[in-house]
This record gives structure tokens, C-alpha cells and sequence, in this order.
């Protein structure tokens, strides 16, 4: 018996590890994945139809069929107009799903989303032109374990108030934030983890407003009524949980009071110090690292590269094949699947205009490397990154994922870039640590307290190890 509760506690640690092995061993409780609310859930405990779902076809699973009306909620107190006209009237908003963001219009959808971030901090990926793209070409559909199922809250005149991308999961691909080991955990006690809802950009580690509202007086009731959809959503589709990735700080810490287990991650940014020129950026770098990025760049004209930045109209057909084909060279050697189809970065593109960057690498005539970029307010986002299979180039990643976008961030007068999830080696180029979020709403109340405390000291773990990464950080002593 002792050897068999050793395992169960190895067990348990792997399963909640974060991304790499980690220190802390979470207790479960001994009634967990077996309380009343999972009873009703059909499980099977065959061995190879669980690594079939967790590990296999990405096509959905079964789940308990919900009709399109959430409901309807009445918005009260002196918010609104309405009320302050009719105290005995409150204000009625319908809570819907859609099943493709082609049935809402891209003026009503791009007006909750501009509304929620401003001009300033406007995000491209929220956009129904990117969000659209996605479904279209065959990348966030049903086929591939992303049901869209967005969320949609209208006023009794029709009107738009507020919207949100969610999708239910069959999988946890594209999502870069690492939950493989907690469905391996629920596997493990006989409970079934998929599906999921995921409010997301799918296939996007970049942060954002994830319920996106119309700026109107009575917004925070509407996000109270958009979240109290969602979990109520949850639960009656009988699915585990539902998890908010990459949404704001803000949010972050109003879904925190609202049920939802927090999380932290990292990534690294770039910060513009009001630069007027790359160099001006170096100069604030430490010798030993400023050293070491002018010799990465000399390589690039020793190599008879060159580097061209286009934006909308300037990227043609030629240069989304010749991407598509580099973006395969990556996943095929890095990921082991590719999320995205050619015909996707064709419509998105033709989309999105202007908003895209590509840059890329030329060898006389010949396109050798690409790194797609996207523009928002006051950001450029790095995204992806791939380059011809058959050559090698040193320092070409470099130049094209990192020093080229600061270029055009300084060019352009952007305040940050976004790198995009994971590297280290990031930091000696500039780039710093910064959080990213996530919220999870789980149903089993035992598994949702062993998460919690798991998730207590991860935060603490990603804490210290941003604290040292800026401690230990690139630019000169005083510049953060």
C-alpha cells in the first residue's frame, strides 16, 4: 500500500507541473472526481479511449446540447437611463451563443472591441477580420476541436452591447497556457476533462480584453451579465471547466471575485524609452550585450541578406505562399503540427491590411525568411517566424523576429513589442519579463481547491524568477 500511495503522489506532482518539472506536490482529496456534480458526466474508464481523446483526434466529443438564449437579465440601479426615468423599469439585456462570428456583423463586433481598448491600446487579433480569418480557412472550426461558440449580449432594441470569443474544446493545443497535466490529473481519478469552454484568441499568447463592451454607463453590469452567462453555460453544458487566457490585468482581477482561480505567466517585451534611433536603444544596454547584437546584425549584410519591411498593399500573393511554406519549416521541426492554413494568412492578410508587418529576408531575388508582425495601437505583436528549409543563416532569427521590429516600434513610435510566448534568450536583446494571465472556472470543487493551491505557489515561483531575470537584466543600472 505504500509503494502504491507513492506513486499516486509522483503521480499527482507530474500531473501538476507547470510546463516543466516542478517543485510542488498538490494533495487531492480522496472523494476527488467522484462528487455529485460529475455524477450525471459519462465516463469511460478504457485506457485507450482516454489517450484517444487527450492525446489523439482533435474532432469534438459529445456534450450536453444548449439552446442559443442564454437568458435574459434585467440591469438595475442608477446606471441607466432607463431606470432613472422609471425606477420600477430596469434595463433587459439577452445573453446569446453564436456558432460563427460570420453571424454577427464585423461593424457591431469591431465596435465592442475598439470600445474596449481604446484607440491607444487597440489589438488587431480581436478584430473580426482576424477572428473571421480563422474560421473561414478551416484553422478555429469544429473539425479541429475549436467550436466557436461566442457570446453575445444585446440590449431589447437589438443592440449590441457586448461580445466574447469562446470556443469549446475537445483539446489544449493553441492555447499557450499549459493545462495537458491537469486533464492528465483528472483522467487519473475516472473524470472526464474535455470538453472545455476557452475564451480566447485562438493560437495567440497575447493579451487582451476578452469580454469586449460597448462604452456605455452601465458596462460592469454588463460584464456581470456576461460572466454569470458563462458560468451558468458551463454548467449546464456539463463540461469541466472554463478558462479565460490572456484577458487583462483588469480583468484578471474581476473574475478573481467572480469565481475564478488565478494564474501568472511570463513573457518579454520590448520597451520604448522614446528612442530615436536603434542605436540610441543600445546605448542604454550594457556593453557586453550592446557588443553582441551589433555583431549579430553585421552578419546579415556579410551574408548578402537583406531585410525589407512591407506592410498591407506591399505584401503580395507570392510572399503569403513563400510565408506559408517557412511557417511549415517551423512547425514541422518545432511544434509537430501546423495550426494555421495557407488560405488563412491569404484572408487575413487581405483583411487586415495595414495592420500586418511581414518581415522578410531577401538573397537577391529569392525570399529566404519571413516573421509576421501585426500593428496595434501601441504595440507591434511578433508572431510568427519561419525560414527556407534548405539554408541556414546565423543571426537571421534575431534580425528578423527581434531587431526589426524595434526598428519599425521606433520608426513608427509604438511604445512596446510583443514577442510573442517562451525564450529566455530574449533578454540579452532587450527583452524583459513581464505577467501574463489567465482565469479558470472549474465545476469539481475538489479539484478546483487542489488547483488553487497549486496555482498559490506557482505564482510565487514565477514571481521570484521575473524579480531575478530584471535583477540580472541587460541595460545599464537604472534603466527598467
Amino acid at each position: 500500500m505504500a509503494s502504491i500511495a507513492l506513486r499516486q503522489s509522483v503521480a499527482m506532482a507530474a500531473a501538476l507541473s507547470y510546463c516543466k518539472p516542478s517543485p510542488f506536490i498538490v494533495q487531492f482529496p480522496s472523494n476527488f472526481g467522484k462528487p455529485v456534480s460529475l455524477q450525471s458526466i459519462e465516463i469511460s474508464t478504457q485506457a485507450s479511449r482516454i489517450t484517444a481523446l487527450f492525446w489523439g483526434s482533435k474532432k469534438s466529443v459529445k456534450h450536453q446540447p444548449v439552446d442559443s438564449s442564454l437568458g435574459d437579465f434585467t440591469l438595475t440601479g442608477s446606471e441607466t437611463e432607463e431606470v432613472k426615468e422609471n425606477p420600477t423599469k430596469g434595463k433587459k439585456v439577452s445573453v446569446s451563443i453564436i456558432s460563427s462570428i460570420l453571424d454577427v456583423s464585423s461593424h457591431e463586433w469591431d465596435s465592442c472591441t475598439l470600445d474596449a481598448t481604446g484607440p491607444e491600446k487597440f489589438n488587431p487579433f480581436l478584430t473580426h477580420g482576424f477572428l473571421s480569418s480563422l474560421e473561414e480557412t478551416g484553422c478555429a472550426v469544429k473539425e479541429t476541436g475549436w467550436m466557436p461558440s461566442h457570446i453575445i449580449a444585446k440590449d431589447e432594441s437589438e443592440n449590441i452591447l457586448g461580445v466574447a470569443p469562446l470556443y469549446l474544446k475537445s483539446h489544449s493545443y493553441g492555447e499557450f497556457v499549459f493545462d495537458h497535466s491537469w486533464a492528465d490529473a483528472y483522467y487519473s481519478f475516472g473524470a472526464r476533462y474535455y470538453p472545455k469552454f476557452q475564451c480566447c484568441v485562438p493560437f495567440t499568447p497575447v493579451t487582451g480584453p476578452r469580454i469586449l463592451l460597448r462604452n456605455t454607463s452601465f458596462k460592469d453590469q454588463v460584464f456581470d451579465v456576461i460572466v454569470t452567462a458563462l458560468k451558468d453555460l458551463t454548467a449546464k453544458s456539463q463540461v469541466s471547466s472554463l478558462h479565460i487566457t490572456f484577458p487583462s490585468e483588469a480583468e484578471w482581477y474581476k473574475l478573481k471575485d467572480r469565481g475564478f482561480l488565478q494564474r501568472i505567466g511570463m513573457q518579454y517585451h520590448w520597451k520604448n524609452r522614446n528612442y530615436k534611433s536603434f542605436d540610441e536603444f543600445l546605448m542604454d544596454m550594457k556593453q557586453s550585450k550592446r557588443k553582441n547584437i551589433r555583431q549579430e546584425r553585421k552578419k546579415i549584410p556579410a551574408q548578402d541578406l537583406t531585410m525589407k519591411r512591407l506592410r498591407g498593399y506591399e505584401i503580395k500573393a507570392n510572399h503569403w505562399d513563400s510565408f506559408y511554406k517557412f511557417y511549415r519549416n517551423t512547425t514541422d521541426n518545432k511544434w509537430g503540427s501546423p495550426y494555421l492554413t495557407r488560405d488563412f494568412f491569404h484572408e487575413m492578410g487581405s483583411k487586415m491590411g495595414d495592420d500586418v508587418l511581414l518581415v522578410v529576408a531577401e538573397k537577391g531575388d529569392e525570399l529566404v525568411a519571413g516573421a509576421l508582425n501585426l500593428i496595434g495601437g501601441d504595440t507591434i505583436y511578433g508572431r510568427l517566424w519561419g525560414c527556407d528549409p534548405q539554408v541556414y543563416y546565423p543571426s537571421l532569427h534575431f534580425e528578423a523576429c527581434y531587431y526589426q521590429a524595434i526598428e519599425a516600434a521606433i520608426e513608427l513610435n509604438l511604445s512596446t513589442v510583443e514577442a510573442g510566448a517562451q525564450g529566455e534568450h530574449k533578454i540579452q536583446r532587450g527583452y524583459l519579463p513581464v505577467p501574463t494571465y489567465s482565469c479558470h472556472y472549474f465545476i469539481d470543487e475538489g479539484f478546483k481547491q487542489a488547483i488553487g493551491e497549486f496555482l498559490v505557489r506557482e505564482s510565487n515561483q514565477v514571481d521570484l524568477v521575473m524579480k531575478l531575470f530584471h535583477e540580472s537584466g541587460p541595460f545599464k543600472e537604472g534603466i527598467h
